[in-house]
């Protein structure tokens, strides 16, 4: 009989720890808040002043336009966030862009893409336009990636997206 309440004691202690346990991964968690662990965003920037985004690169500002018929991109640090904006020289000697993949209005799936952006207009070692050419550019499409880079020493990086793509904002003025 001692042998019986211990054994049943024992059945008891187990069951409770297992319903114990099953009933605390059931329990709701505390969910996080949305914004928590991320950074103040501020509104989206202007367009910029040759019709492409603006976006934040590091501390700077940068305008992505898209050249379809040369099948080549193009990165202008400007002083600003809008099409007033102005190029801004910075000590830099490449970025490297990398667009995720995307379609075309007709559907038309485009491929990743990583690209080498070189500086076209270097003047004492700074220079504002960077410019890469990849095959999948001719695809006329939204393009959202990323920039990384080093302006000034420091690593440097940004996240551009075009957005509702319109024929207009995708040709240079």
């Amino acid at each position: 009989m001692k042998y019986a309440k211990m054994i049943g004691l024992g059945l008891l202690v187990a069951a409770l720890a297992a319903t114990g346990c099953s009933q605390q991964s059931s329990t709701p968690k505390a969910e996080p808040k949305k914004d928590a662990g991320k950074k103040d965003e501020h509104p989206p920037h202007g367009e910029g002043p040759n019709g492409g985004v603006i976006f934040d690169l590091g501390k700077y500002h940068a305008e992505f336009t898209v050249d379809h018929d040369k099948k080549e991109c193009t990165i202008l640090v400007v002083d600003g966030e809008n099409e007033k904006a102005k190029p801004l020289p910075v000590a830099a000697k490449e970025f490297t862009l990398t667009t995720k993949e995307t379609k075309t209005k007709e559907g038309k799936k485009v491929a990743p893409m990583t690209i080498k952006m070189l500086p076209k207009d270097e003047s004492g070692g700074k220079a504002s336009k960077f410019v890469g050419t990849d095959p999948g550019l001719g695809n006329v499409a939204d393009f959202a990636g990323t920039v990384l880079g080093e302006i000034d020493g420091k690593p440097s990086q940004g996240e551009f997206k075009e957005e509702e793509h319109d024929d207009h904002k995708h040709e240079k003025k």
